[in-house]
């Protein structure tokens, strides 16, 4: 099996992924993609931008960044990378697959606090997004430095790559200091090899087209870009859309997942919950480095909670707010100066969709801060990295 992909990979290539085909994908956020290399590198190659996040990219209403930028004719296009559970340390991993084609180029970052658990990145969820070819990549490529050792080390906590001698072989010594041994550099080089014809061949297993539903949302909204217009129908479409309860939370949200007993559970259930602990402040901040090392110049986005659902479950949104502070002096004290800090708007009518999530008036708002970040001239950044943000002192202590 393994040499007739290989001896495939080199007899046959496959055509070029057409415009509309590359439109599909952006959209998709299908394992087959998120775990593969080529349509990323596809699609970074043209006008699209990668929007990094995780649960919220999925919720596509008519004021989604991607309905926005087709239904203006934008000058880019999002290319959603992530899902539910993709924190991190899973979104340092997708860095690897666009790494060239980040390098003095834009991206969008949008940070859930909700990710800085004391836990942080669970096992399952990184299990699920884990890519060989990814590792791999990274493995190959990476450089003895402190931030190679952190992220070997979170790997190997995550079990996962112990699965495969060789990856987890590699890693350990990564984790050590060490650099890899000629044989595994040979290993790993022809395993990289067959992945990656087989992701050229299995591409598109699994994608989803949401063209059709990005337009059809989008004939909703005027012909003209209006901000004031816009703002005023994603109030009009919050409304009509947040009828059964009194959170504010989109009807079928409501209706699927708190509806009755449910209800009785959740009142008061979120008091012990603290986002200002969590080592994925460690996480985030290979992250950081990462787009340093590239000179990518990001904006990134802190989303609010929604506050009558924090009410009802106890949710500290003080506590939440010092979170959202503490993770932007970690960008701007390193020059990351690109934050779109909506942390203190959970309160806003119709900017949340359900609890944790933008929508309308909150996706509108961010295309605020989008649209400038786009036109403007890409710049050399002096990133200032601070090696104290990978220390259990700023991840468990606030002070």
């Amino acid at each position: 099996m393994v040499a007739a992909v290989v001896v495939l990979g080199v007899a046959w290539r496959p055509m070029p992924l057409s415009k509309h085909q590359l439109e599909v994908d952006s959209l998709s956020q299908a394992d087959s993609i998120l775990k593969g290399q080529r349509v990323k590198q596809a699609a970074m190659a043209k006008n699209y931008v990668p929007f990094f996040g995780s649960s919220e990219l999925s919720r596509m209403d008519a004021f989604h960044p991607s309905v926005l930028a087709a239904k203006y004719h934008r000058s880019y296009r999002p290319f959603l990378i992530g899902r539910a559970g993709s924190q991190s340390l899973v979104q340092y991993f997708q860095i690897q697959s666009v790494k060239n084609q980040l390098k003095n180029k834009r991206a969008v970052f949008i940070i859930s606090p909700q990710w800085f658990t004391a836990e942080g990145q669970r096992r399952d969820a990184f299990r699920q997004y884990y890519s060989p070819l990814l590792t791999i990549n990274w493995l190959l490529a990476a450089k003895p430095s402190r931030s190679t050792m952190i992220a070997a080390s979170r790997l190997l906590a995550m079990k996962v790559v112990k699965s495969h001698s060789t990856i987890g072989d590699s890693v350990a010594r990564l984790a050590k200091g060490r650099g890899l041994t000629t044989s595994q550099r040979f290993e790993l080089g022809v395993r990289q090899q067959i992945l990656g014809n087989e992701d050229q061949l299995f591409d598109q297993i699994g994608v989803s087209n949401r063209v059709r539903h990005m337009h059809s949302v989008a004939r909703g909204l005027p012909a003209i870009y209006n901000f004031k217009a816009l703002d005023q129908l994603a109030g009009k479409y919050g409304k009509a859309h947040t009828t059964n309860n009194r959170f504010g939370l989109a009807d079928n949200f409501y209706a699927k997942r708190l509806a009755g007993r449910h209800m009785k559970l959740l009142k008061g259930s979120q008091t012990h919950i603290d986002y200002r602990f969590s080592p994925e402040y460690k996480d985030f901040q290979l992250i950081l480095n990462e787009f340093a090392s590239l000179h990518t110049n990001v904006l990134f986005v802190i989303p609010p909670v929604n506050q009558k659902w924090a009410d009802y479950t106890g949710l500290s949104v003080p506590r939440y707010r010092q979170a959202a502070a503490k993770i932007k002096h970690q960008l701007t004290s390193q020059g990351f100066n690109h934050v779109a800090d909506f942390s203190r708007k959970g309160a806003v009518p119709y900017f949340m969709q359900d609890t944790i999530h933008m929508g309308w008036r909150g996706w509108l708002a961010l295309d605020r801060d989008v649209r400038p970040f786009m036109a403007q001239k890409l710049k050399p950044i002096s990133y200032r990295l601070n090696s104290k943000f990978y220390t259990a002192q700023w991840a468990f202590d606030t002070k």
